[in-house]
């Protein structure tokens, strides 16, 4: 408390403007960012992303079934290819969202450290008019 006491007002508001709350923008920007991926799941669709759709795999037959094997073969690749296509998709939104938290949090930063230019500007701007 005997700091604070000490330490001029605009001195104390400069830090905490300029210093303090930057920090603490960027640990929320950084928070966006990871439930983005989190939310997405894109490490993990990256990890699966030629795993059958919903897990639907057909078992091959126990003889040897030349028309049964060619069907549980392309039914098999089809769920693949459907899982792989829907993931891809899922990975391309998120990664446009992580772009769209990316840009948010640049403007954010940025015009929490023009706001008192800003305002300054707006008020020198009022007074000439």
């Amino acid at each position: 408390m005997e700091i604070s006491k000490k330490e001029n007002i605009i001195v104390m508001w400069l830090l905490w403007q300029f210093y303090e709350m930057p920090k603490f923008l960027f640990s929320v920007w950084r928070n966006f960012l990871l439930f983005g991926l989190d939310y997405f799941s894109i490490p993990l669709l990256f990890k699966t992303l030629f795993s059958p759709w919903r897990k639907y795999n057909w078992v091959y037959p126990k003889s040897f079934d030349i028309k049964e094997f060619f069907n549980t073969f392309i039914s098999n690749t089809f769920s693949r290819i459907l899982g792989a296509m829907c993931r891809t998709v899922l990975i391309i939104v998120g990664a446009v969202a992580q772009i769209f938290i990316f840009a948010a949090g640049i403007i954010v930063i940025i015009l929490w450290m023009l706001i008192p230019f800003i305002i300054i500007g707006g008020i020198l701007f009022f007074i000439i008019l």
